[in-house]
């Protein structure tokens, strides 16, 4: 059983930097997979980014490639992802999310999530 809790939101202008996290608070992400997914205004939830249980692979959404990185601390226990050059259409609240497998995060299937953290990017 793992717990998680996300943290790092906030409202932000275009082209800034956020780096959103994600706390084990119960168990730890060893051997598990984990990813990030957001909820836009009005839009169904979305996959962002995600990390194989190695961490050594990554994926990542189209639309945040080359912006977002997912990454971990040595302890198993924190989980980042960094965003970069914010735009206003990555304004949603961002959910963070582990599993067993990472073909479940990748398909929205996991067995854990966090409550979500607010991003609010503007023009």
């Amino acid at each position: 059983q793992v717990q998680l809790v996300e943290s790092g939101g906030g409202m932000v202008q275009a082209g800034d930097s956020l780096r959103l996290s994600c706390v084990a608070t119960s168990g730890t992400f060893d051997n598990y997979a984990m990813g990030w997914f957001r909820r836009r205004p009005g839009k169904a939830r979305e996959f962002v980014a995600a990390s194989g249980w190695s961490a050594a692979t990554t994926y990542y959404a189209d639309a945040v490639m080359g912006r977002f990185s997912v990454s971990r601390e040595n302890d198993m226990i924190t989980a980042y992802l960094q965003m970069d050059n914010l735009k206003p259409e990555d304004t949603a609240v961002y959910y963070c999310t582990a599993a067993s497998q990472v073909r479940l995060v990748l398909a929205g299937s996991s067995a854990f999530w966090g409550q979500g953290t607010q991003v609010t990017v503007s023009a």
